[in-house]
Formats: C-alpha cells, structure tokens, sequence
C-alpha cells in the first residue's frame, strides 16, 4: 500500500501523521511525505531570506516525520516542493499514483478566554469568506484527485487518535 501524507509540519499535520500511524502502521505502507513549500511572492532579499528559513524549517520538520515513521517500522520519502500547495501536492498524487492521500483539515483555534467567542466568530467568517474566495487544500483535492482522499478532522481528532495508541 502506497500512502501519501501531506505534511507541513503543523499541528494539524502532525495529527494527521499520527492518524497515519495509528491507522495504517500495522499495513507497514510505503509512506510519501509531500511537503510544500509557499512561495513568499516577493523579488527582495528579505523575501529570499524568509523564503531560505521557511524551506529549512519545513525541511528539517518533514525529515524529523519521516525519522518518526522509520522508527514505526513504516518506509518512507520526502518529498518537497515549492509553490502553491493545492497543485503541487495534486501534481505530486497523478506522479505517483498512491493508494491515498491523508491530509488534515485546516483549522483555526482561537486562544480560549474572555474574547473566545468573539474570536471563534471572527475566525469563522473568515474562514467561510476564505473558502468561497479561495477554497481550501482539502476542498481543492476533493473535487481534483484521481485517488482516494482521507481528510483528518483536527479539532477532535488529537484526542482520539491519542486514545487508538
């Protein structure tokens, strides 16, 4: 079973890891990490700089994933790209062809308090307003890819994925 999970090295991401981990490491899969790296959209140095701190972190975070994996006993690649995340990990699925797909769903978690609710309000119309105008990697994917896709809810998931092991 080829897998391929796309991980940027977030909390989210790293759910998913652990949903592919949980789920699938008694299959020991051949696991592919695609990771991409965004284009900061700027000609200056400062903009190359940023761009050089983003690349080695989200490098040195996929290659710590993939160590994890390893240690699991599950063979693993990584892979990085650079551009908009949607198309390259769509690319990166018709090059490969896995047997899945895994990625986590986006999720805003406002900080808890006083101003929570206000906060949860304002990121939910954000994110619906960033959905219809953009629409999200998850949503992209589902509508585009040739193999089967499984998207890992973040909000409760930490917690069952933590519960399975």
């Amino acid at each position: 079973m080829d897998v391929m999970l796309a991980y940027d090295h977030s909390r989210n991401a790293r759910i998913a890891l652990d949903a592919v981990k949980t789920i699938f490491g008694p299959l020991k899969p051949e696991v592919t990490l695609i990771s991409v790296i965004e284009d900061v959209g700027s000609a200056t140095s400062g903009a190359d700089d940023l761009f050089n701190e983003q690349y080695a972190a989200q490098k040195a975070g996929a290659e710590a994933a993939a160590a994890e994996l390893e240690a699991f006993g599950i063979s693993t690649t990584v892979v990085l790209a650079e551009g908009d995340a949607r198309k390259m990990i769509l690319r990166a699925t018709e090059e490969r062809e896995p047997d899945l797909l895994v990625l986590a769903r986006h999720s805003h978690q406002p900080d808890s308090g006083p101003l929570g609710f206000i906060a949860k309000r304002l990121d939910a119309i954000a994110e619906e307003f960033d959905h219809m105008t953009f629409g999200s990697v998850s949503a992209f994917l589902a509508r585009r890819v040739k193999c089967p896709l499984l998207i890992v809810p973040t909000h409760e998931a930490a917690a069952s994925v933590q519960a399975a092991e």
